[in-house]
This record gives C-alpha cells, sequence and structure tokens, in this order.
C-alpha cells in the first residue's frame, strides 16, 4: 500500500473521530474559560446586578398604604375624589388600623401618607392611639372627626385611594418635579414645590465644572509625564497616585484646614500680595470644585498619560518640518490622537461627580449639596426609601445615557479612523 492510499485510509476512517475529538477539547477548553468567569459573574451578581434591580423595585413599589389598609382601600373603590367618603370607609380604617401589629407599621404608614398630605402623621397616630373606637359606621365616622375635624376633609381619603396600588410611579414622577393629581391625570408640579428639576441641573453643572478643570490641569501634566524617560515617569506617577491610598474624608478636612479664613491658601495669598482680606473658599461653590478637582484628578490623568504614551513624538517633528508652526502642529496634530483620552477622561470624572456626597456635605453650603445628598437625606432622615431609589434611578438613568454617548463618540471615532 503506498503513501497515498494510506493517507486515504486514513481520511475514511478516522475524520469522523478526529473531529468529534477536536470538539470535546474545544468544548473543554470553553468550559474551562466559563469556570474561571463563574466567581467574577457572582460577584457581579450579588454586588451589582441585584443591588440595581432592587433599587429599580423599590422606585415603583408602594406597599404601605395597601399592606396597612386593605378594607379602606377596597371601600373606596367608585368613590368621588370630590364628595365626602362613605360611613363604611371610616369603619374599614378603624377596622385596619386595629389589625396593625404594632405602632411600627402604624409609624410607616403615616409616613408614607404625610408625604402625599402634610399633617397626615399626625392625624394618623391620632386615630391609632385613640383604638379601640366602636359603634355602628355612623358612629365611629363620627368619633374620628370628633377627633379631628381634618378626617372630614377629602384630601386624606384621596391620598389613600391613590395609593392603594401596590405598584405606583409617584415616586419616579416627584423625582423629575411632576405628579398626579386626584384623577390620576399627571401634572407638574406648583412652581414652590418645583425643587429636583433645579438640584439635578446645579448637579451636573458643578460636575461639568470639575471635569473641565480636571481636563485643565491633567492635560499639561499628562503630556509632561509622556514625554519623560520611563523610569521618571513612573517615579512622578506615584505621586499622581497617592491620593488614592488616602481616606477622602481626610483629604476634605485637609482642605477645611487649608480653605479656612486663617488657612493656608488665605495666608498665602494675603502674603504675597493679591488679596488684602480673606476669602470665602469654605462652605461655598469654590470649596466644593477645589475639593472635587483635587480628589478626582488622577482619574482624569491616568486614561490621558495611556494614550499619550502611545502618541509617536515623531509626528509634530514631521508636522514642524513641514512648514508647520510648534503651537499648530501640536493642537492639529497631536491634540487629535489624544481625543480618546480626553472623551474617556472626561467621562469618568463627571460620571464620578454627579454621585458626589461627602464632599459638597462638607464643603459645601445649602445651595451647593447635589442629588446624592438628597438620597443620603431621604435614606436617613425621612426614612423614605421610595423617593431615595427613584432619585437614585434618575442617577443611574444619566449615567446609561453617558455611557451611550461615550460609546457613539467612540464608535464615530473609529469609523473615521
Amino acid at each position: 500500500m503506498n503513501s497515498f492510499t494510506r493517507k486515504a485510509a486514513l481520511t475514511g476512517e478516522d475524520v469522523g473521530a478526529l473531529r468529534r475529538a477536536l470538539s470535546r477539547a474545544d468544548a473543554r477548553r470553553k468550559w474551562r474559560a466559563f469556570a474561571l468567569t463563574v466567581p467574577l459573574l457572582v460577584f457581579l451578581l450579588v454586588t451589582l446586578l441585584i443591588p440595581i434591580a432592587a433599587l429599580l423595585q423599590r422606585a415603583v413599589e408602594n406597599p404601605e398604604v395597601v399592606n396597612a389598609l386593605p378594607r379602606t382601600v377596597q371601600s373606596l373603590k367608585g368613590w368621588d375624589p370630590q364628595a365626602p367618603p362613605a360611613a363604611a370607609a371610616y369603619a374599614a380604617l378603624v377596622q385596619d388600623l386595629g389589625s396593625l401589629s404594632d405602632s411600627s407599621d402604624a409609624g410607616a404608614l403615616a409616613r408614607r401618607l404625610n408625604s402625599e398630605v402634610p399633617g397626615s402623621r399626625s392625624l394618623v397616630m391620632g386615630a391609632y392611639r385613640a383604638l379601640p373606637i366602636t359603634g355602628s359606621p355612623q358612629d365611629i365616622q363620627a368619633s374620628l372627626v370628633q377627633l379631628d375635624p381634618r378626617w372630614a376633609e377629602p384630601a386624606f381619603w384621596q391620598a389613600i385611594a391613590k395609593n392603594g396600588s401596590r405598584w405606583t410611579p409617584d415616586y419616579l414622577l416627584a423625582s423629575v418635579d411632576l405628579r398626579r393629581d386626584s384623577q390620576g391625570d399627571i401634572e407638574r408640579m406648583p412652581p414652590d414645590q418645583r425643587a429636583f428639576g433645579p438640584i439635578l441641573l446645579r448637579t451636573f453643572q458643578i460636575s461639568f465644572v470639575v471635569t473641565l478643570f480636571c481636563l485643565a490641569l491633567a492635560y499639561p501634566l499628562a503630556w509632561w509625564l509622556a514625554s519623560l524617560p520611563a523610569r521618571k515617569a513612573n517615579l512622578l506617577m506615584i505621586l499622581v497616585l497617592v491620593p488614592f491610598w488616602t481616606s477622602i474624608l481626610v483629604r476634605v478636612a485637609a482642605w477645611i484646614v487649608l480653605l479656612q479664613s486663617e488657612g493656608l491658601v488665605n495666608r498665602g495669598l494675603m502674603g504675597i500680595g493679591l488679596i488684602d482680606s480673606p476669602l470665602a473658599l469654605l462652605f461655598n461653590r469654590a470649596g466644593v470644585v477645589i475639593a472635587m478637582v483635587h480628589i478626582l484628578l488622577p482619574f482624569m490623568i491616568l486614561p490621558l498619560y495611556s494614550v499619550m504614551k502611545n502618541v509617536p513624538p515623531t509626528y509634530i517633528r514631521a508636522a514642524i518640518s513641514l512648514g508647520s508652526s510648534p503651537l499648530a502642529a501640536f493642537f492639529r496634530v497631536y491634540v487629535p490622537q489624544t481625543y480618546p483620552g480626553i472623551s474617556a477622561g472626561a467621562l469618568l470624572v463627571f460620571i464620578l461627580s454627579i454621585g458626589y456626597y461627602v464632599t459638597p456635605a462638607l464643603l459645601g453650603g445649602a445651595d451647593d449639596q447635589m442629588l446624592s445628598y438628597y438620597i443620603a437625606r431621604y435614606t436617613n432622615v425621612e426614612v423614605n426609601w421610595g423617593m431615595a431609589c427613584a432619585l437614585g434611578a434618575v442617577l443611574l438613568t444619566a449615567t446609561m445615557i453617558l455611557y451611550s454617548v461615550y460609546r457613539r463618540i467612540g464608535k464615530a471615532e473609529l469609523s473615521m479612523g
């Protein structure tokens, strides 16, 4: 049997087995690769995806009224919100309040209704403490109205009827200064109650200013580091990374010492004769921006440095040798090649800025607080988890929009390249 015959025999008999063996080897390789990523996937699921899903769910969940007052909600079905409620609704309310396990459930109900109608907290807790209230529905109605005349007002009952569903858009609507009226139609809040629109705009304004200052400071520094020999650049990069190793609270406390009226900054400016009296640098917008720029500057330097390090310096020299001025060569040849670093650094700094809480809370005034401050307030002070999660959903949406814009810009740059 010659070699051609042996090759033909091998091909005909073993090609199927060879394909199966290769398929099994490829499957084992894929499973090994998947097994290596399972811990990371589980970590992301537990620490990121599940909390985000819980946040989005709580932003539209409305369990307090429907859990505490099921009979009252049922009695108000079909009720005309402009007319007084029937006596049966009063009897159902007393029965529901008497069925609550403890005062904490009544407190949660009172807080929820108080966010709809101010004064509902004292109204609900007063009725809860007055239990038991017995008699016919008409007697119960008279007793509640005698206990507090506000029970005869329809606004409180409208709040119960409006929140009779377990799911509600009210938190999300309130986070963008909208609300539902007594008929369920969406309308803008009155001008004196529109708070979150200006707060969101302020958050974006501060973040934009911080991003601009970071870019203005980081670009020349990153360009200088990229032009140095590797040994010197690595040594100086350690100084850039030092803020990563220091607590944000420590850095904010240091800026409080530096920026106060008798601090080092004002003393230095007065010492060299630039100012005659101390500048107001603390508990205002200036202090917030200074501290945030200091904290976030490395996040702008690192993307710029990584891109600039890969830009050949010969491009500028070639442009100059062809007759361009050094300044024109820098802006027309060098800067366009660093656009990916600029966009990545700007996006990173801006996204981190819109979520800042500690720095504005400690260094800013009442008009310098960002959206995260109010998320913390609704969580820790107001104990209104729905509103806190709705504001968190607004921040998450803004972040996703910014990321999608960045992806589009990146794809456009690649297509042009």
